[in-house]
């Protein structure tokens, strides 16, 4: 099997004005946040002409409250798990016998973080404009503005910046603890401070209004109802649960869970050893013929490397199983998954499902030293035909012309792509260059 796979050739990638919109640069989620931010300066250009709600003598913050509030809205809602998996259904309803071009960017819907950003970035750049529009109002006296509404409103554009600084890819890959730890507790300081801020502000404005009045009345009141609710409901499903731990190798864990919860195949969980401070989201795979779920976690960093060397008895899960990038699959006839090291974790439930024809490529390093013979084995049962590269063995192989000779010969429809983030990139771009749909994991969340 291996000598046909190694002598395909790549074909010539596409032209340039068809290629260029595959690049990372212009992928699905920097086009939502595009659309997203025209959108907002539309409305904006709108508020300060027709809407006459903006501009040097009338400075209207509830108009600006309502940008403000509607923008973090989508930005929370669409991040909260329920959203997610509803998203994941919606887009998977589409038969296979829809025009590939149409499945192929339906395929995209992993790219919905684009939303979240796009709407938190535009929410942060019109709260500039409300604090802008506050201090002009204070300093001017044009309308009552308490000093809680302002210092509310200055702490939380303060912890905004934070936030926005912390999420910059760089710091956010370099130090991914503190851009989580920062973006948790700013963001739950941020939803304090805005139903103070907004509750103040009422009472500036109404005075003589009673403030329950004022909240069955405001569109932003039942907005940030929803926020709030949203934001809790995972944490209300948090729970410590155990967990039987065996490492056939000092590189890799295999984590077995049965609390009452079978997730379904492609999802994920996240766990911690320590809740409020951090959680790591892993692939779950369940078994076709018994209760709950495994977990394959490799040796990358300090927090893996101590759950491989310690093995826990319990750890720590909130939320509810998570639709993740591969569910797509069956959007396509035929796929073909491309997984390199423990990226075969995410891949094995789907493998076992068998809910249409696939072709796995594997690329690891001695796979029953690593894995232990009995992973390996249920991979081969369930992919008699996988294409199994062992690194030790044969090098590192080229990911690119390997994914591409696969889906040649198996006459698949699309490449799925489970690995590291360069990697990833690779063959998801070196598919795509070539008019073949392609996904992998955007390590946006």
């Amino acid at each position: 099997m291996m000598a046909p796979y190694s002598e395909t050739e790549l074909p010539a990638k596409q032209g340039l004005l068809q290629r260029m919109w595959k690049y990372p640069a212009l992928e699905h989620y920097v086009r939502l946040v595009i659309i997203i931010s025209l959108v907002n300066l539309g409305w904006l250009v709108y508020g300060m002409t027709e809407g006459n709600w903006f501009d040097r003598n009338h400075l209207d913050l509830t108009s600006l409250s309502n940008m403000v509030i509607g923008n973090f809205f989508v930005a929370v809602l669409v991040r909260q798990q329920y959203t997610i998996n509803f998203l994941f259904w919606l887009a998977t309803r589409a038969p296979v016998t829809w025009p590939l071009s149409i499945r192929w960017h339906l395929g995209k819907i992993y790219h919905h973080g684009g939303l979240h950003s796009g709407c938190a970035i535009n929410g942060s750049l019109w709260f500039a404009l409300f604090t802008g529009a506050i201090i002009y109002q204070k300093m001017h006296a044009l309308s009552p503005v308490s000093d809680l509404s302002l210092w509310s409103t200055l702490g939380i554009i303060g912890l905004l910046v934070v936030m926005i600084a912390m999420a910059m890819p760089n710091i956010r890959k370099k130090y991914h603890n503190a851009f989580e730890a920062s973006h948790r507790f700013a963001g739950w300081s941020v939803l304090i401070l805005f139903w103070v801020q907004t509750l103040s502000i009422a009472s500036d404005q109404n005075p003589t209004q009673p403030l329950w009045d004022f909240a069955l009345q405001t569109p932003s009141v039942w907005l940030l109802s929803i926020m709030t609710f949203s934001i809790l409901l995972p944490w209300l499903r948090l729970r410590r649960v155990p967990v039987e731990i065996t490492t056939p190798s000092n590189h890799v864990a295999l984590l077995k869970f049965n609390y009452g919860v079978t997730p379904f195949a492609g999802s994920s969980m996240a766990i911690s050893r320590s809740p409020l401070m951090e959680w790591h989201h892993f692939a779950n795979v369940p078994s076709p013929d018994e209760p709950g779920y495994r977990l394959t976690v490799s040796r990358a960093g300090d927090w893996t490397g101590k759950l491989i060397d310690d093995k826990p008895s319990h750890v720590w899960v909130k939320g509810i199983p998570t639709a993740g990038v591969a569910n797509i699959e069956v959007l396509f006839k035929r796929v073909v998954y491309v997984a390199t090291g423990s990226g075969i974790g995410p891949c094995l439930p789907h493998l076992l499902a068998q809910k249409l024809p696939m072709q796995l490529v594997w690329s690891t390093r001695n796979p029953r030293k690593t894995y232990g013979d009995a992973l390996v084995d249920e991979i081969l049962a369930a992919q008699p035909d996988a294409l199994i590269w062992d690194t030790d063995e044969l090098g590192k192989p080229d990911m690119v012309q390997l994914a591409y000779a696969a889906y040649q010969a198996f006459d698949a429809e699309a490449v799925i792509c489970i690995s590291n983030q360069k990697l990833t990139r690779q063959v998801v771009y070196g598919m795509e260059s070539r008019g073949i749909p392609a996904y992998g994991a955007i390590w946006d969340s």
